[in-house]
This record gives structure tokens, C-alpha cells and sequence, in this order.
């Protein structure tokens, strides 16, 4: 089973930046495919990005498509999320999740690990 620990999240101001990372412990990264999820007040948690094992595919939502991008850097165990020009739409709680698939997996069941969230907050 792999542990999953999200940081990186905080209050920004509309325009602004932000890179979530993704902590993997009891299991090397490169043998999962990682994915990112948000969930905002009242809705239900959406899938935003995925990333294949060793990077070479990547796949995102439209609403986030040129603005965020997905990486992974398996030496470190670790996996990012870098956000710019994020809009107050964006305010939710970010997760990382894993996936034993090797196809770029857009459902939640398709991921068996989940990291615990980190808040992101864009003010307008």
C-alpha cells in the first residue's frame, strides 16, 4: 500500500501561482500512474490531470488545460501539480491519488491510494 502526502496548497490571489506536490512513501512511484482530483464546497470531487509512469503521457480536464501541468519525478517519489493563472474557480480541496492502470484513468475508482488534501483558495 502506498502513502500519499500532499503540500503546497494555500491562498492566492486570482492570476497567481501555485505547485502542489505529491509525497509517495511504501511504494516506488514508478510503478503507478498518478492522477489529481479537486474537490470544491458543495460538489463533488472532479478529476483535473494524469500522468502515465515514467511521464511520457499526460492528460487534463479542459477547465484546466494550458494552465496547469502534471509532472513526476520518480527519483524523488514525488509528483506535482503546477498551477498558473489560477482563477477563484479553482478553490477546492487538491488530492493525488495512484493507480496500478497504465491507461490515463479519469474515474476515482480506478485509484486505489489517496493522498489526505491540501486546500487551495484563490481569492478574486
Amino acid at each position: 500500500q502506498v502513502q500519499l502526502v500532499e503540500s503546497g496548497g494555500g491562498l492566492v490571489q486570482a492570476g497567481g501561482s501555485l505547485r502542489l506536490s505529491c509525497v509517495a512513501s511504501g511504494r516506488t512511484l514508478n510503478s503507478l500512474g498518478v492522477g489529481w482530483f479537486r474537490q470544491a464546497p458543495g460538489k463533488d470531487r472532479e478529476f483535473i490531470a494524469s500522468i502515465s509512469r515514467f511521464g511520457g503521457s499526460t492528460y487534463y480536464v479542459d477547465s484546466v488545460k494550458g494552465r496547469f501541468t502534471i509532472s513526476r519525478d520518480n527519483a524523488k517519489n514525488t509528483a506535482y501539480l503546477q498551477m498558473n493563472s489560477l482563477k477563484p474557480e479553482d478553490t477546492a480541496v487538491y488530492y493525488c491519488a495512484t493507480t496500478y492502470s497504465l491507461r490515463m484513468e479519469v474515474a476515482e475508482s480506478a485509484y486505489g491510494s489517496w493522498g489526505q488534501g491540501t486546500q487551495v483558495t484563490v481569492s478574486s
